[in-house]
């Protein structure tokens, strides 16, 4: 079962962010959205290199559902979590979801899925990964991996989209029903930084109970001594739901400086 531990390691040792001519089979990404939203599939599969064929036996082991235009999440990983993928074109931007209020897990009985996704595998409720990146023409500048059990609150308190403010952390607008949230940039400035003179940033959050679960971590902390630029340490961030209350957290960074 792949997790978030293998496609960050995937980016670390692929050490390519250049978003052009990625496609699958015969379909092009015909947009940057598209194509930052392949990348972030081939990360978590590490199938950027792959034949057609042996692309597509990959994902129909690790992947249950690939997504479509209108529902969400963007994939879900086979027995695993649910990924959706964000595109902004600034650090200070901010998160569109339109009509899809942010989610701190993704449930089987939310209205907002298709019912292919909701029989795709046998699940009542998945973890969601929230990929965010900023992306400048071809290349992806940054990235980002976190939780929505880390970003976002729980579901009650996006169930008055009339509110101006939605959450206890005040990161979440809503509008005529269309949903934006703070990019995680800019919500988790207080444990982390960009290097705005690397070529490229990397940054993932991971609370301890979620972490303990990842079977293949040792792989990741290992990584570090051929990765001197890819750092694990450990922090402490505001519960979504109660900004009183902190949780312990692993910081993951990896930076790619200029040539």
């Amino acid at each position: 079962m792949a997790n978030i531990i293998d496609a960050i390691v995937t980016l670390v040792k692929r050490n390519n962010f250049s978003l052009k001519d990625l496609n699958v089979g015969n379909n092009r990404a015909n947009s940057r959205s598209d194509a930052l939203e392949l990348y972030v599939k081939n990360l978590f599969a590490n199938t950027f290199d792959c034949v057609e064929t042996e692309r597509l036996e990959r994902w129909n082991k690790i992947f249950s559902w690939l997504g479509n235009s209108s529902n969400p999440p963007d994939f879900m990983l086979k027995g695993g979590d649910a990924v959706e993928v964000k595109k902004i074109e600034s650090n200070d931007a901010a998160i569109a979801l339109n009509s899809s209020y942010p989610k701190h897990t993704l449930k089987s009985s939310s209205p907002l899925i298709s019912n292919a996704c909701r029989t795709a595998e046998n699940w009542k409720e998945k973890d969601i990964i929230y990929t965010v990146g900023v992306v400048k023409g071809i290349s992806l500048k940054n990235l980002c991996m976190l939780y929505g059990q880390d970003y976002c609150a729980s579901e009650e308190f996006y169930r008055q989209a009339a509110l101006k403010s939605l959450d206890p952390l005040g990161i979440t607008r809503a509008k005529n029903f269309l949903y934006q949230i703070e990019n995680p940039w800019r919500v988790f400035g207080y444990v982390y930084q960009q290097n705005v003179h690397a070529n490229f940033n990397f940054m993932c959050l991971i609370n301890s109970r979620m972490w303990a679960t990842l079977k293949n971590r040792a792989e990741l902390l290992k990584l570090q001594k051929d990765y001197p630029t890819l750092q694990i340490v450990d922090k402490q961030i505001k519960n979504p739901d109660n900004p009183a209350e902190l949780r312990d957290a692993k910081l993951i960074t990896y930076t790619l400086e200029r040539l």
